[in-house]
């Protein structure tokens, strides 16, 4: 009779349990191992096995596996921080965050995804707008944005505007303006000349005087450019 080398029943457990583990890419990946997992936060891997980051899944909206990579929902986090932060990101992903630039561009590489803008408003309204197609550049591009495929949720389109565009911040100005439009709207964003939609800016509880040192968290084409929003998340997921 032949002998297993005794290494080789020691490893088995060890070979059969590695093979069988897969990281989640995204929520999409998380909600189809089990679809009947709830919204919240959970661990995915974007760039692979060391690059562990958490993130909000809303596993509910619109079909649900969305990645959330940016929400807004209380004003107790300063979105008005330099490029590296806007790279690598930052918050918390139990509450106000940004996913970051690189991690957004390894999941828009690896899967073709659509992107979904959910707000309310400070009355209670809510609304949303679609797109069936969102990438982003390399940083070497400047983390440009590609968008298209609009449907109207009731928020209107101000994410056209913006398309093209690369990514800026108040240290790092690549907007297409003679302006510095992450310095002058208080935020990080694809600023062009300079926004219509604006979520990464201050957050100023509803209406706001033209006059009131106040960026706002806007968005054009719902609330126009006097009233910050209440709430506003982006995010992401495959396209089926």
């Amino acid at each position: 009779m032949k002998l297993v080398p005794v290494v080789v029943l020691l490893l088995a457990p060890v070979l059969i349990s590695c093979s069988s583990l897969t990281l989640p890419l995204d929520c999409s990946d998380i909600y189809n191992h089990n679809n009947r997992q709830p919204s919240g936060v959970y661990t995915i891997y974007p760039i692979g096995a060391t690059s562990a980051v958490q993130v909000y899944c809303d596993m509910t909206s619109e079909g649900g596996r969305w990645t959330v990579f940016q929400r807004r929902m209380d004003g107790t986090l300063n979105f008005y921080r330099p490029w590296d932060q806007y790279k690598l990101g930052f918050g918390s992903a139990a509450g106000e965050y940004w996913l970051g630039l690189e991690n957004l561009f390894h999941l828009t590489l690896e899967k073709k995804c659509e992107l979904l803008v959910d707000m309310e408003d400070f009355e209670g309204n809510k609304v949303f707008a679609r797109y069936s197609s969102f990438s982003i550049d390399p940083e070497s591009l400047g983390y440009r944005l590609n968008v298209s495929g609009f449907t109207d949720g009731g928020a209107g389109d101000s994410l056209a505007f913006h398309n093209g565009q690369k990514f800026s911040t108040h240290d790092k100005d690549q907007d297409s303006s003679g302006t510095d439009c992450a310095a002058y709207s208080v935020g990080g964003f694809w600023y062009g000349n300079c926004f219509q939609a604006n979520p990464n800016g201050v957050y100023c509880w509803g209406a706001f005087n033209p006059e009131d040192e106040c960026s706002g968290v806007e968005w054009y084409h719902w609330k126009g450019f006097h009233y910050s929003l209440k709430a506003i998340s982006m995010k992401i997921r495959p396209v089926q």
